[in-house]
């Protein structure tokens, strides 16, 4: 008896240093040695706390204990020092409920067997204020509001926090696919828990990598690399091997796989958001240096249809081999009166000899108006201005001239810095399903249509 418990002393004494044994602790079935992954993500938040990084990103497959992870962490944390101040983000007011519960449950267990140990072996002076021990909002006796859990339809008013964690926000892929969802997650992020994050302070975001513009997405973008420290596990590893077989088998996830189907799995189990893999362009060519002679410099111009539509006017030199070089983009929701000045311009500048403008939705009147500046305010009758009307169904377009457009457009390197909203809306392009705004496929494919058939027919 004496040498179970003297054991079990020592363990107690390794889990108040190293987190993982805490959490191996605190559920010896789950938090094996053999389980590397598990070892390395409790490590690498236990590092995190004391390194310079502002941000850890966390992507991990379900049912490889992220969740229940970010608990255990929170209770170390909080038995380690009973002054911090921790807020944690859910999908909604259940999770992060059921999420706060589970802490403060731990940290209130009673022991009642002296070989099964809790909290308060570990950290034996830490305990929940009496009086103060809500279900989403308490504190610790020595401490004050330590700890609350919240969402984005909850409130954060009135809380500071030393440590922020955000735990799996969207919850299936039709939220994966809504732009608004996430802008109201990204919105809610920035201008709510931001603002309760005080001078120092950490934020740790635990997910599964649905989308290339969820939360984790947004802030990789947001922060810089000296910032930010992003780990990623993927459950079928490069060489086809398991993250955890005893967790998830091969013949299970292939079930998955199959159930679920490509894109579903490869952003739930990969990692691999669900836009990328459903995206219908899958890389661009790319020129540096000095360009190639060009038979002729041109324009594709599809004017705004509605107002939170895009003008979008591509100039491109086209090659003797009816290659396209793209000089440069207009991407932009500006009034027409603006477009028109700044696409003449843009004409003026690129020397270009010939454009050609879908007249569907005002596009004639637009191209009418941009001949006359370039004759009255320019001084030019260089470029030669046509219209047409496009009839033709665009999704069917887009999707029947897509590997031209990979195999015979180049953008300059840089393009996505230098055109960035035109890069977004050509990358982030699905196959399949609601695209928020194909006026930039729309207008690429335009000149994929001219030059795989030889030129711009409308000029000869």
């Amino acid at each position: 008896m004496n040498r179970n418990l003297a054991r079990l002393g020592a363990k107690i004494e390794l889990a108040r240093r190293e987190f993982f044994f805490y959490a191996q602790l605190k559920a010896p079935e789950f938090y094996k040695l053999d389980r590397a992954f598990l070892v390395d993500i409790c490590n690498t938040l236990q590092n995190f706390i004391t390194s310079d990084k502002k941000v850890l990103i966390l992507n991990v497959p379900p049912r490889h204990g992220k969740s229940r992870t970010a608990g255990l962490f929170v209770e170390w944390i909080l038995g380690k020092d009973r002054t911090k101040k921790i807020m944690t983000g859910s999908y909604n007011e259940t999770l992060s409920t059921m999420f706060s519960k589970n802490v403060r449950n731990d940290i209130q267990e009673a022991k009642a067997d002296i070989y099964k140990p809790v909290f308060h072996d570990v950290f034996p002076f830490t305990y929940i204020k009496r009086g103060d021990g809500a279900m989403n909002l308490w504190s610790l006796e020595g401490g004050y509001n330590n700890y609350l859990a919240t969402s984005p339809t909850g409130t954060a008013t009135g809380f500071g926090c030393d440590l922020l964690i955000i735990d799996d926000l969207i919850k299936n892929a039709e939220e994966a696919n809504n732009e608004s969802v996430k802008e109201k997650h990204w919105e809610w992020f920035t201008n709510t828990m931001l603002s309760r994050l005080e001078e120092g302070g950490k934020i740790i975001i635990i997910m599964t990598r649905w989308a290339s513009d969820d939360l984790a997405g947004r802030a990789l973008e947001h922060y810089s690399c000296d910032e930010v420290e992003h780990i990623k596990f993927k459950a079928v590893l490069d060489d086809n091997s398991m993250l955890c077989d005893e967790i998830l088998s091969a013949k299970s996830c292939e079930d998955k796989k199959k159930a679920m189907g490509l894109d579903i799995w490869s952003a739930n189990y990969q990692q691999e958001p669900i836009d990328l893999k459903g995206r219908l362009y899958s890389n661009f060519k790319t020129y540096t240096g000095d360009l190639p002679t060009f038979k002729q410099v041109r324009a594709y111009i599809d004017t705004a249809d509605e107002g939170d539509d895009y003008l979008c006017c591509i100039i491109y030199g086209a090659t003797f081999q009816n290659e396209a070089y793209v000089l440069d983009v207009i991407y932009t929701k500006a009034s027409m009166e603006v477009t028109e000045n700044t696409v003449a311009h843009a004409l003026y500048i690129n020397g270009v000899n010939k454009a050609k403008f879908e007249s569907n939705n005002g596009g004639r009147g637009f191209a009418r108006s941009v001949r006359r500046i370039l004759l009255e305010k320019l001084g030019t009758n260089k470029c030669v201005i046509k219209w047409f009307h496009q009839s033709k169904n665009k999704q069917a377009r887009i999707l029947s001239n897509a590997t031209w457009v990979m195999e015979h457009i180049y953008f300059p390197v840089g393009w996505q810095n230098r055109w960035s909203e035109y890069y977004e809306a050509m990358t982030k392009y699905q196959r399949e399903g609601k695209n928020k705004h194909d006026d930039a496929p729309d207008s690429t494919t335009g000149i994929a249509e001219d030059l795989s058939k030889g030129g711009m027919s409308i000029f000869k």
